[in-house]
């Protein structure tokens, strides 16, 4: 978990996303997108010159963008020191799972009469399935995110997508530790497609019931590798 120092030339590819009217919004979203991407890794300080200069914007645009990513938890200010990407805690990972079950789970239960829309999360199985078959597994890792964004749309909310967004994004701060998507998304391939199967065929409460053992199985595992990780970091850099 070190410091980012080059490699910002990737980043000024991005300075057309912002257009003419360049906002701290726009900032903010593109940062989001490169961390959870792991173009910023856990740990990585961030360069107010570089990603400025890259970007094109100005420092108060920059740090304007900073402020909104602290907000959504994904940086964090040291005093002295600068912005760094977060770090989770073992505490923080475990309650991101406590939110995502009882977000998507209400989702779930929430749906109403069949038939339920499921094209989203039709495609996004079937694009976890394709990136598979060819050993991508960061492909896997993105179709799984968007399986759980397409879950939640479900809901047809606005403040549930935004919410569940800063979830996932936060989420992905821990998949970058242990840097292991296929051990992370691939037993979960299935689950996904046991899910859509029972929504496709309007059986939402079993749909609820394999959603609630996949978040319980999927956050056990995640803490115990995560924990492990977190803890052999803190005593290297003891």
């Amino acid at each position: 978990m070190g410091t980012t120092g080059s490699g910002h030339g990737q980043l000024a590819d991005d300075r057309a996303l912002l257009g003419r009217t360049s906002t701290a919004e726009r900032v903010a979203d593109i940062l989001r997108t490169r961390i959870a991407e792991g173009f910023f890794p856990p740990g990585a300080r961030l360069s107010e010159d570089s990603i400025g200069t890259a970007l094109g914007v100005s420092r108060n645009t920059l740090r304007e963008a900073f402020r909104l990513l602290t907000h959504e938890r994904l940086l964090v200010h040291q005093l002295n020191r600068g912005v760094f990407v977060r770090v989770l805690a073992v505490e923080d990972v475990e309650d991101i799972y406590r939110t995502r079950r009882l977000v998507e789970c209400a989702v779930v239960r929430g749906l109403g009469k069949p038939p339920f829309a499921v094209d989203g999360l039709r495609t996004a199985v079937i694009t976890g399935e394709q990136a598979a078959s060819v050993e991508d597994w960061k492909g896997v890792s993105t179709a799984n995110i968007h399986f759980h964004r397409e879950l939640v749309a479900l809901a047809r909310s606005v403040r549930t997508d935004e919410l569940m967004r800063g979830v996932l994004a936060e989420l992905r701060l821990a998949f970058h530790v242990v840097d292991d998507p296929r051990g992370l998304h691939e037993p979960y391939l299935v689950r996904n497609r046991e899910i859509l199967e029972a929504l496709k065929a309007g059986k939402r409460d079993g749909a609820e019931r394999l959603l609630a053992a996949y978040l319980d199985d999927s956050r056990t595992r995640l803490v115990r590798v995560y924990a492990g990780l977190v803890q052999d970091g803190d005593a290297a850099e003891r």
